[in-house]
């Protein structure tokens, strides 16, 4: 790749930018990139990058600080709950969870509603313990998610687990259940992208790169409750203990990511005002969308009405090869990222927090082009 000069890159590095319905990593709020931007090389006086400073200095422990506790300003938390920042994504959190909290036999009851809580139940699996689907929406190939009145836990379960929003399915939990035992939530899709009630929430784990931060940090949010029910015996590096102990700084922390989240966090509290505004944001852009799919007859939402995802909008198109033209004709326009997942296929379309109104507003003007200029495909396919 040949780059253009050095004061060209700079003048048109933010004339540049796609339209990003990347699933994740997401899109990040463009006051954020210019923030970073404007420090990259010199972070708070130091003359050294973040990316440069030991994970042991002062600045570092402030970001990670101050991150924790902008978290527990924007959710409402006081001092309920302990916010460590790890490594390896939500998937190493399918192994933590089960081991902080059950030993080998324990019982252990799942939600199921799709791939990524499949992978979550394999990992548990495989840890020798005693796990229950309590209820699924496998039957209904994902397009719901189960009623909340109707899931039963057993009562000698250590937890249940679930996952608030589906990015590949494109369905979400809009609450949580009441139940007497506690709640774990892989809340990696939704995190931080509107205000929620956490008062039947235990545990909420979320890896950074959908709506803050980049891949490469997970947030755990932990009940100090539950800090009484981790087993012992554990190796030191899989137990939560360790890592809120030694302030999310055991091991060399991923210091550029917490970095990014920072910068989001503030973003969310400085720019937009909190998070019920900027969840007022993400609804208006999912109604927009949702409510121009319906309208519509060349484009077909699968999911039932009350378990759509704010986040992530799946769609199909009637005829296989004018799917493909579309999501090809998108990329062309600079609206990139809109193909469905790998293993469902279809076209989706991810409203994570630095997807802007504006983006979306674009995205609607192109599929109703599109829709006009193909508009006798859907009564070919019916014939």
């Amino acid at each position: 790749m040949i780059f253009p000069p050095e004061t060209q890159v700079q003048k048109n590095f933010f004339d540049r930018r796609a339209i990003n319905f990347y699933a994740g990593p997401g899109a990040i709020p463009l006051p954020v990139l210019e923030r970073v931007h404007a420090e990259l090389f010199n972070f708070n006086g130091t003359g050294m990058s973040v990316m440069e400073l030991s994970h042991r200095s002062d600045e570092i422990q402030f970001i990670i600080d101050d991150s924790a506790e902008r978290i527990k300003k924007l959710m409402g938390l006081d001092d309920q709950f302990e916010i460590i920042f790890l490594q390896g994504g939500g998937s190493l959190q399918f192994l933590m969870v089960p081991m902080n909290f059950s030993q080998p036999g324990d019982q252990i009851d799942y939600i199921d509603t799709g791939y990524w809580t499949g992978k979550a139940i394999r990992s548990a699996q495989s840890l020798g313990r005693d796990l229950k689907i309590i209820a699924s929406s496998s039957d209904y190939n994902h397009t719901s998610v189960p009623n909340l009145n109707q899931i039963h836990t057993r009562p000698g379960a250590k937890f249940l687990h679930l996952c608030s929003n589906n990015t590949v399915v494109g369905t979400q939990f809009h609450s949580f259940p009441e139940i007497p035992i506690p709640v774990i939530a892989d809340m990696s899709s939704d995190f931080m992208s509107k205000q929620i009630d956490v008062s039947n929430l235990s545990v909420i784990y979320a890896h950074a790169q959908k709506n803050v931060g980049l891949a490469g940090t997970t947030i755990v949010l932990i009940r100090k409750e539950m800090l009484t029910k981790i087993c012992e015996g554990l190796p030191e590096f899989f137990d939560y203990r360790t890592h809120i102990k030694s302030k999310s700084n055991y091991h060399t922390p991923p210091c550029f990511s917490i970095y990014i989240t920072w910068q989001i966090l503030r973003w969310i509290e400085e720019d937009i005002g909190g998070l019920e505004k900027l969840g007022k944001i993400n609804q208006k852009k999912a109604s927009l969308l949702y409510d121009f799919i319906d309208s519509t007859s060349l484009f077909h939402c699968p999911v039932e009405p009350s378990s759509r995802s704010q986040m992530n909008v799946v769609f199909t198109i009637p005829n296989e090869s004018l799917e493909k033209q579309f999501i090809y004709e998108t990329s062309q326009a600079g609206i990139i990222g809109v193909a469905g997942h790998r293993t469902r296929g279809g076209c989706r379309v991810s409203l994570y927090n630095g997807v802007t109104l504006e983006a979306v507003e674009t995205l609607i003007l192109f599929m109703k082009k599109f829709a006009k200029q193909h508009s006798n495909s859907v009564t070919q396919v019916i014939i």
